[in-house]
């Protein structure tokens, strides 16, 4: 009998602290995935550093071989030159001597770069006033950005998701959750055709080094705005329609990153993923909020009233795939 009432007490206690396990779970699992990743990037990437390695020590002791009148301090102070002029994106190699890191097209293709906080680093401020410039300019244009692209997406999604998805639900009767399953596939399987496939296509023949996996990486890489630099187009030697195609690569990124979005927010309202959130968030204690209505003696009943009102609209609000519009239109439509 001890035993089950242990057993009781045991499972209530973890009844009663179920988010917080649950949160401690997902802690230990996210820093498992990143021990994972180091651990698999390590054993995969450590054994070509190791060659390239090899390689430029056998490069460096040849050439200091064949050319006697220079010392190796003397090839170390331009080598070290070299590098950091290679970090601001300016080479003195002949084929990269004709492109221009700061002319307009490149110059918007950085800004859009900064502002979506994909950040490539090939190409980076000069100056001191360039850098003042930077810091000011992303205080306020990240926050502008997300404010433009929540804006953009908010309206886009009510299109492409929640009345689509409505229709399907009012006009043939279909489950309102198995239609907003297929309809994100769908649509997750449209947008990776149209922005990840197609533009590496495009870009895998554009680009002159660069085969297919190269170019899906640069398009996962940058829509993902991991933005990590080792794939930059454009910035190849005697580039066709350098300007154009600069240009070209600003608009894919902006449409690319709102199309991932509208994406990532349809599968966020599927009601499953929605409940899997909860699991991990701190859930509010209503005893609390009762009392707290109940210390502040000054509200009126009309103001607890359109409280009330208020939040029972944003529960409406926030279902999926709800829309403001009323479903007589829908219902004219199923009348016809």
């Amino acid at each position: 009998m001890l035993q089950s009432l242990a057993g009781c007490s045991c499972v209530r206690l973890v009844e009663r602290h179920r988010s917080a396990w649950c949160f401690a779970f997902l802690v230990l699992g996210y820093l498992l995935y990143l021990v994972f990743g180091a651990v698999v990037f390590s054993s995969v990437e450590l054994p070509y550093e190791d060659l390239l390695r090899q390689e430029l020590r056998k490069l460096k002791r040849r050439f200091l071989e064949e050319h006697e009148c220079l010392s190796e301090q003397q090839l170390e102070q331009f080598l070290r030159r070299v590098l950091e002029a290679s970090n601001y994106g300016v080479s003195v190699l002949g084929n990269a001597s004709g492109n221009w890191n700061w002319d307009f097209t490149s110059a918007l293709f950085f800004a859009s770069t900064v502002l979506s906080t994909t950040g490539y680093g090939h190409t980076v401020p000069l100056s001191d006033g360039g850098k003042a410039f930077c810091i000011i300019y992303s205080v306020i244009g990240i926050p502008f950005t997300l404010l433009f692209l929540t804006a953009v997406v908010q309206r886009i999604i009510v299109y492409v998701t929640r009345r689509p998805v409505l229709y399907f639900h009012i006009r043939w009767g279909f489950s309102k959750q198995i239609v907003a399953i297929i309809h994100a596939v769908i649509l997750g399987f449209v947008t990776v055709s149209c922005f990840f496939f197609i533009p590496a296509a495009v870009f895998s023949v554009m680009e002159d080094d660069w085969n297919f996996l190269e170019s899906f990486y640069f398009c996962f890489i940058s829509l993902s705005t991991i933005g990590l630099g080792d794939y930059v187009p454009g910035e190849g030697y005697n580039q066709k329609f350098r300007e154009l195609y600069k240009i070209g690569i600003t608009c894919y990124l902006l449409l690319g990153l709102i199309a991932m979005l509208v994406v990532l927010e349809t599968f966020c309202e599927l009601r499953e993923l929605k409940r899997f959130r909860k699991m991990f968030y701190v859930k509010k204690d209503k005893e609390e909020d009762q009392v707290h209505i109940v210390e502040h003696d000054q509200l009126s009943f009309s103001s607890i009233s359109d409280q009330a009102a208020s939040m029972k609209e944003d529960e409406k609000a926030n279902e999926p795939f709800v829309t403001v519009q009323p479903a007589t239109s829908y219902d004219g439509c199923i009348n016809n």
